[in-house]
């Protein structure tokens, strides 16, 4: 017999085992499973073993509101945050839940029934489960494929190429000569953690981004855990994080040249000897692409002694020994990283039907950036892209309990968005970087007004998912 089970959530990951625990808190009695496609739980805190991994949101915001951070960094590493995910798991019964190497190819919901039924791969063969309700908890990203461009000669390479998403364990590179081609998250954490043992690293960048040094450890943190319970100084410290982020975004888009002489401003107090107008001086405005936060100016450390330096140019093609660049520079190098971006994946790459015709998400609207218009019991985890990542989250957590809660109250099963053709509409994301541009067109969209428009403001959601009545007149129940 198929099993079936009240919700059941795709994608072990920071979100889908928040999902998983809120759900064990606010609905006890409600069964659920978990289906990870991997082998292991974690998410990209387990896929990426790249060295110096490392979070770029800080802690206080990027661990789950229902359990604080207690770590000391503010800038946590990779293993440090998987163990936290997994403790997390492990704390709320979640793990039990959790069915490895299920990787759900198609979901199918059926209005008679009023559930879905989906169909996952195992290495036993295809089985499939029902559901009440079903949330994709998947990421945002292709887990199987970086984005890796064609570059020209790559064949005649001697040395090795790797794409962080896919790093080695075996891959030797103390004492040799690295290229990270990149400029964002990836590449400003790889180039000072390739430099403890490399030879030289040269960070090649075909266009500059917004790097700002934060402290690693933070300060505040430190001097009240001497003085308050933990509970309160996490409660201080991440509406502290909040409130500087949210303030930071919106003078960005108010006063962007302002934004642009205080980045640089530091970066000449912390590279007096680098040309910072070539190298650190993006074409775009603060926040039209996501800052690159770096603790303690690691990056800048590396830079300033010598064991890396930073070009910006562009790749011409490989040579044996290494890269020709367009200005006609050779980098000779023994490893090159090309950390040159995400496939973005909308549920995973999931199959969605309902009543037997599928979904074609460029043809859906956004609700609350969670669920999609005539799409019924049906909710998806996607974080911001201004602040952190969990703290969209456990917001989308808070609507979906509540959402949860509200059908039980009055008797009801079903939920589905339903869009008003008078709504306007504009891409998903108001959010320039390349890996977004290139799939907007297989993204939904979003609307012109509320419930429809996405805000990327953790104050303005706050009081929406938390609060607004949930029969709106755009959620239809039954």
């Amino acid at each position: 017999m198929t099993e079936h089970v009240d919700v059941l959530i795709l994608g072990a990951g920071l979100s889908g085992i928040g999902a998983a625990a809120r759900l064990t808190e606010e609905h006890p009695r409600r069964t659920y499973a978990v289906l990870e496609a991997r082998a292991a739980s974690g998410g990209t805190w387990d896929l990426f073993r790249y060295p110096g991994i490392r979070s770029d949101s800080d802690m206080y915001t990027l661990g789950y509101r229902f359990r604080p951070w207690t770590g000391s960094r503010a800038l946590a590493d990779g293993p440090s945050i998987l163990a936290y995910v997994r403790d997390t798991a492990r704390a709320y019964g979640v793990d039990r839940h959790i069915r490895y190497r299920h990787k759900a190819v198609e979901a199918s919901w059926d209005s008679g029934a009023k559930r879905w039924t989906v169909l996952a791969e195992t290495p036993d063969g295809p089985t499939e489960i029902t559901c009440s309700f079903l949330w994709a908890c998947t990421g945002y990203y292709d887990y199987d494929q970086g984005h890796a461009p064609e570059f020209a000669g790559v064949e005649d390479y001697a040395g090795t190429v790797v794409h962080p998403q896919h790093w080695p364990e075996d891959l030797t590179y103390a004492g040799k000569r690295v290229v990270v081609i990149g400029s964002g998250a990836t590449a400003v954490t790889l180039v000072p953690a390739l430099a403890e043992d490399a030879a030289h690293v040269t960070m090649l960048q075909r266009s500059p981004s917004y790097v700002v040094s934060l402290p690693g450890t933070d300060p505040l943190h430190e001097r009240l855990s001497r003085r308050l319970p933990p509970r309160a100084v996490h409660a201080i410290i991440r509406w502290r994080s909040i409130l500087l982020a949210q303030g930071l975004y919106k003078l960005s888009r108010a006063r962007p040249a302002l934004v642009r002489r205080l980045v640089r401003s530091q970066v000449v107090k912390a590279l007096p000897d680098v040309d910072v107008d070539t190298h650190f001086r993006p074409r775009y405005d603060p926040w039209d692409q996501r800052m690159c936060f770096v603790p303690d100016g690691d990056l800048f450390r590396a830079l300033r002694h010598g064991a890396a330096e930073i070009v910006t140019d562009t790749v011409d093609r490989f040579t044996p020994t290494g890269l020709r660049l367009g200005s006609g520079r050779e980098l000779e190098a023994d490893v090159v990283v090309t950390a040159t971006g995400l496939n973005l994946l909308l549920v995973g790459g999931m199959r969605l039907l309902v009543d037997g015709e599928e979904v074609k998400p460029p043809q859906t609207m956004a609700y609350r950036a969670m669920m999609l218009s005539g799409v019924p019991n049906f909710a998806f985890t996607v974080g911001y892209t201004n602040s952190s990542w969990t703290l969209k989250a456990d917001l989308v957590a808070d609507y979906v309990c509540r959402l949860l809660a509200h059908l039980d109250a009055r008797g009801l099963s079903v939920a589905v968005p339903r869009r008003d053709p008078d709504v306007g509409e504009a891409p998903f994301m108001d959010f320039t970087p390349n890996y977004v541009l290139r799939s907007l067109d297989n993204l939904p969209v979003q609307g012109d007004r509320e419930p429809w428009r996405l805000r990327q403001s953790y104050l303005h959601d706050r009081r929406q998912m938390r609060r607004a009545a949930i029969e709106d007149g755009v959620l239809e129940l039954s």
